[in-house]
């Protein structure tokens, strides 16, 4: 009885810590988080998007993952140096509160802060199966530079 008794005391301290450890990396990789409460008592829910970087010889390329979210639902703006994508995800049609899921629904928001040498003004977009294209095109001024290299003949030292 003992033994049971102990098992069964390690078994929901390690279930108590799964949750913890699960709560942690949901709102770490931009999982749903609360964030208040309505007038009419329900909470509203808020996630940032996954977002992933990444460069070629002309374009800064980035991807936002936004399952279930219309090019309507969604808006992309640069302000300050920075890239901003904010929108909502809505629930679907007949989803109700007293519905199980483990998707965010609500209003989104993400900030990066863009490097120098980006044409800004050229930003191009594409929303396609739940995936957030972003191109943004590198200025002229900072692509590398080939440098040429000169040969010529040795020179010898003048002794004096």
């Amino acid at each position: 009885m003992l033994s049971t008794l102990f098992t069964n005391d390690v078994r929901q301290t390690l279930d108590q810590f799964r949750r913890s450890a699960d709560q942690m990396f949901d709102n770490f990789y931009g999982q749903a988080l609360p964030t208040g409460s309505t007038a009419s008592g329900e909470r509203t829910w808020t996630f940032s998007p996954v977002v992933e970087s990444g460069w070629n010889d002309h374009y800064l390329n980035l991807r936002a993952i936004l399952p279930g979210v219309s090019e309507k639902d969604v808006q992309v703006s640069v302000q300050n140096n920075q890239l901003v994508i904010e929108g909502e995800r809505k629930a679907p049609e007949g989803f109700d509160k007293n519905s199980f899921t483990q998707l965010a629904y609500g209003k989104f928001y993400t900030a990066l802060t863009l490097p120098t040498g980006l044409d800004v003004d050229h930003v191009n977009c594409r929303l396609a199966n739940g995936i957030l294209e972003i191109q943004v095109p590198i200025t002229e001024a900072s692509k590398p530079k080939q440098i040429q290299i000169q040969t010529g003949e040795e020179r010898k030292a003048i002794h004096a």
